[in-house]
């Protein structure tokens, strides 16, 4: 059985960054041709020289939040029917295709609408799959959702990358998803984790077995070390994949289990969230994403999940980095005494203040007696009074500067923190 999906997975990390740099000004130049929006991201920047991580962290963060907006935007200001038109009014300027070329198009809750070209496995989950053990000739028995958002066409087409027959089961209908699984004996299942445990509980039921089903590739949910464990009793291999509807497959398991490893065709980064600036390794931020899909675009594309990279590589051989996984997310907006506190404003504090190294605000009391205290790590000379003063100036509100020793801050991405009391 091959190991890997292709050589790129066992490719120095070396080799791998100066492709990735090599091809991504190409990448930018055809998207700024075709994608308004990507082209306004990108104004004022010289795509030549975007040949390395520190000159790409320069291009702003397109945030997932900003997307919405802009497609809203677009779909409010544009009613001409012409084929350019059509495609900007419906994806904001951020898709370099639109009816025709697309072949499906994905309404992902916003609605942010995303679109699917012909190209084989458009979503790039055929890597995770090869991972999780699936091969040529399978059946898999898919469980996502056919309707309204990609889920349910991210593992088909991918499936159908690796030369595998696909039966679409979607959501519910539990028994007669045992009954087809019986009748059908599938060797993998592609779904959340947590249906096919419905399943599997439903055909234990009915007394019915359904030895044949051995692989899965899970995602959408959290896959934690009990639930494994409790589909390696019945035979199961489960593995996990991270990806969303706008950039696809993102990152996956592999048998080595020590963390998610990344797809090959994008640029992943770390940032504070809030900001566009990517922060230390092994330190926990907002993932951040470039795409290398012609179809779709996406530059800096901040996803609102945090996770932080991993040192070293996978014990499977593969060399590509690692992410822990999802972490929570990065959007901590808080409102305080009737304001809201955002993430952005805690980093332009931090910017005032280049002296403090980490800090993490802290909302706590009862309803309505908030107190905010901004903790911070610092070096020599920060002056609290100023820092409070820059704290009022950004939010408009007052709160206690507590200087606390180095690295007592945990390292989990949370620069505001919420311990209210609402009992």
């Amino acid at each position: 059985m091959q190991a890997y999906f292709d050589a790129r997975e066992t490719q120095s990390a070396e080799d791998r960054e100066r492709s990735l740099f090599q091809r991504l000004p190409d990448v930018l130049a055809a998207a700024q041709a075709r994608a308004p929006a990507i082209a306004k991201q990108l104004q004022g920047h010289d795509l030549s020289g975007l040949t390395t991580r520190e000159a790409l962290a320069s291009v702003p963060v397109l945030r997932k939040s900003e997307l919405l907006q802009i497609q809203h935007a677009a779909r409010m200001a544009l009613h001409t029917q012409s084929a350019d038109a059509e495609r900007i009014r419906v994806f904001g300027g951020v898709s370099t295709i639109g009816w025709g070329a697309a072949r499906r198009v994905f309404a992902s809750p916003g609605p942010i609408y995303e679109p699917e070209s012909a190209r084989p496995d458009y979503w790039g989950f055929a890597r995770a799959l090869h991972a999780a053990g699936v091969r040529a000739g399978d059946l898999v028995h898919n469980c996502f959702s056919y309707h309204f958002t990609p889920a349910g066409s991210m593992m088909e087409t991918a499936a159908h990358a690796l030369g595998c027959t696909v039966f679409p089961g979607g959501v519910g209908q539990t028994e007669q998803q045992v009954r087809v699984m019986a009748d059908l004996a599938p060797q993998a299942y592609t779904g959340t984790p947590s249906f096919l445990r419905i399943i599997l509980e439903k055909a234990d039921e009915m007394g019915v077995g359904l030895p044949t089903l051995r692989r899965a590739l899970f995602s959408g949910e959290a896959y934690p070390p009990s639930l494994q464990a409790w589909f390696h009793d019945r035979g199961i291999q489960g593995f996990q994949a991270y990806g969303s509807a706008d950039l696809g497959m993102v990152a996956f398991e592999s048998e080595a289990r020590d963390g998610l490893i990344l797809n090959e065709d994008i640029i992943l980064e770390i940032v504070r969230p809030g900001t566009s600036q990517p922060v230390a390794a092994g330190e926990v931020g907002e993932v951040v994403v470039t795409t290398f899909n012609p179809d779709y675009p996406l530059v800096r594309f901040g996803t609102g999940d945090l996770s932080a990279i991993m040192p070293g590589v996978s014990a499977c051989g593969r060399t590509n980095a690692r992410i822990k996984g999802w972490m929570g997310r990065a959007d901590q907006t808080t409102k305080v005494r009737g304001m809201f506190v955002h993430p952005e404003q805690i980093a332009r504090i931090l910017e005032r203040h280049p002296v403090i190294h980490r800090a993490r605000l802290v909302v706590s009391g009862e309803m309505g007696h908030d107190i905010m205290t901004l903790k911070v790590e610092s070096g020599e000379g920060l002056d609290l009074e100023q820092v409070a003063e820059t704290v009022r100036d950004q939010t408009k509100l007052r709160a206690v500067v507590d200087v606390v020793p180095a690295g007592s801050l945990a390292n989990d991405g949370k620069v505001i923190e919420d311990v209210r009391s609402y009992d």
